[in-house]
């Protein structure tokens, strides 16, 4: 037999999905030595075998990939052979350019579900279980390559069962970096508003329940922050919660127990439901059904519920919307949580209104005493702050409106118009509704929701965002985009910066991107109707309708009469002044 060697870097989404012991058992089956290892790059592989097998392994490689796992490139080539014994998973390879990609955080597989509701499982209700199918990524990863010492679960030595999950390449737990279980992972405590532990383990799950029936209101340590968690028919308790969270009226997000609930109370079409069950887990926005419309009311008092009904939706939830934001559980502690409650409950963030969300304990304390009666925590750290994705479908296609938990910070591929398309750039985004994009190649990379950037907290989250991306990808910065605005924190912090600067128009920044991710190419005429901007004639911008052409150039060939605005930004939060101005306006001409 004529042995041959093939040799196959795979870049893309391929760590930490059981990428590896997948090509261990496709070699086996195929009778192929050789052997496969992580790098910071992507997964190497090299099989030895006849060449018929070698075709067959690689064709199958990209058919049967795992279900979670992205490959954006697979480059392969035949050699000679060298001679290997066996087939076998080697260590991960370090140095070199970080360019593999890091996995979002996923919900909790079909699998792991079945054991934490198995009493005869070891990881029964057991609220950190997970596999190389599900669970942690992005919120606890510190560093590439993805390994275990480069996570926040480096803390926690795995118990003998474990560890033999972890090494068994015939395993589902193969190298699942926060694989843990009850003997030797992350557990639960309940604290009171001063830190005093209530109970531990599994009765500060039930205890919290109970505490949620009762009305009161419980901060929850998730997968990347603190939520704030209530009984979502009772309107005092979410009046209560908007008063002390200082949220005047915007909706507040639902958690359902399953899919026939969020039914019960929604309109869902095919494909929200595909959205709802889907592994990034996100909030879906719906059509609330009309006895469950939350009618509101008014700003500022407190609204006693006029239904006897417990089981619609309490009023204060989404006042005067027509709509209801909605999310299944998204990790086994939710699950485990939602199970023991048989009605929808309020899961927002666990912050004061512009302000990130909490992911330290001890934080949490300081930040959410005055708002939450009691704290669900427990001892597996977050490395970074992940948001609930927001999502909803318009003209029949699935929109990310905030893209965060699930999503973040798988990138988006361009093909980029630039002279070098190799040059890396940081762009910082603006004022309202932050992100950071971090573009290297023909890959651009989006982080996590980061929000208003109004106060010192959102602020620092900002900056810690922005230094993240680069620094987990050994990224040397060539150019900083930033925003025209002369007074946006982010501009201001990309002049602080050490890279020449790229000032970029407000709306044409959305209209670019709206073409970039819809890979669509110039000329096109986009129109954005996103309120202000900073504008290239030092005025303020607002419906515009842009050309755009060649090389990121674009031309205003129409917008809406400009008129002045009364105060400002302060214009903005009080619409009456921009009325004023338009008043005026309409009174000099005639």
């Amino acid at each position: 037999m004529n042995c041959e060697r093939l040799k196959i870097v795979v870049r893309g989404a391929v760590q930490g999905v059981g990428f590896r012991p997948f090509v261990y058992r496709l070699a086996a089956e195929l009778k192929l030595k050789g052997s496969v290892s992580n790098s910071a790059q992507g997964v190497f592989i090299e099989v030895e075998g006849a060449h018929d097998c070698l075709q067959r392994f690689r064709s199958r490689l990209e058919k049967e990939r795992p279900p979670r796992a992205v490959i954006q490139s697979l480059e392969s080539s035949f050699l000679d052979a060298v001679g290997y014994g066996r087939f076998e998973i080697r260590e991960t390879e370090t140095g070199g350019a970080k360019t593999a990609l890091i996995l979002p955080d996923i919900a909790p597989c079909q699998d792991c579900l079945k054991e934490i509701f198995d009493t005869k499982n070891r990881r029964f209700r057991y609220p950190f279980t997970n596999c190389t199918n599900c669970g942690p990524r992005f919120s606890i990863i510190e560093a590439l390559p993805y390994d275990r010492a480069n996570t926040s679960m480096k803390k926690f030595a795995m118990c003998t069962e474990c560890d033999r999950e972890y090494n068994d390449p015939l395993d589902r737990r193969f190298h699942a970096q926060p694989n843990a279980c009850p003997r030797c992972g992350p557990q639960l405590q309940l604290w009171d508003e001063n830190g005093a532990i209530l109970s531990e383990g599994d009765d500060a799950l039930l205890l919290s329940a109970d505490a949620i029936r009762a009305g009161k209101i419980v901060a929850l340590k998730g997968i990347g922050g603190f939520q704030l968690i209530v009984d979502a028919r009772d309107e005092q308790t979410v009046s209560r919660l908007r008063e002390r969270k200082h949220r005047e009226e915007k909706p507040f997000a639902l958690m359902c127990a399953s899919l026939k609930t969020v039914c019960g109370i929604c309109q869902v079409s095919e494909l929200a439901e595909r959205l709802l069950v889907s592994p990034e887990s996100p909030i879906v926005l719906l059509s609330a059904i009309p006895n469950h419309l939350p009618t509101g009311p008014p700003i500022g008092r407190t609204h006693l519920a006029t239904s006897s009904d417990k089981s619609e939706i309490a009023q204060s939830v989404a006042p005067r919307n027509p709509n209801l934001g909605v999310m299944l559980p998204s990790t086994p502690l939710h699950h485990l949580l939602m199970h023991e409650l048989d009605f929808p409950v309020v899961a927002t963030s666990g912050n004061l209104s512009d302000e990130p969300i909490c992911i330290d304990e001890q934080e949490a304390l300081e930040r959410l005493r005055g708002i939450a009666d009691i704290f669900l925590v427990h001892n597996r750290p977050i490395v970074r702050h992940v948001d609930d994705s927001i999502t909803r479908i318009m003209c029949g296609r699935e929109l990310v409106l905030r893209r965060a938990r699930g999503f973040a910070p798988l990138p988006i591929a361009v093909k980029s118009g630039q002279p070098n398309p190799l040059s890396t750039i940081l762009s910082v985004g603006a004022h309202l509704k932050n992100t950071v994009a971090l573009k290297i190649e023909n890959n651009v990379f989006v982080s996590q929701h980061i929000g208003d950037l109004e106060t010192e907290q959102a602020f620092g989250a900002f900056q810690r965002a922005a230094a993240d991306l680069a620094r987990l990808y050994d990224a040397k910065i060539d150019f900083v985009a930033c925003d025209m605005h002369p007074e946006y924190l982010s501009t201001k912090y990309a002049s602080e910066l050490s890279a020449p600067k790229t000032e970029v128009q407000h709306h044409w920044a959305h209209v670019a991107a709206c073409m970039a991710e819809n890979e669509m190419h110039a000329p096109a005429l986009g129109v954005a109707w996103d309120g202000t901007g900073y504008g290239l004639d030092g005025t303020i911008w607002g419906g515009e309708f842009l050309l755009a052409g060649n090389h990121g150039s674009f031309e205003r060939v129409a917008h809406l009469r400009q008129f002045r605005l009364p105060g400002g930004d302060q214009a903005v939060k009080e619409p009456h002044r921009s009325a004023l101005g338009v008043a005026n306006r309409i009174r000099k001409k005639h």
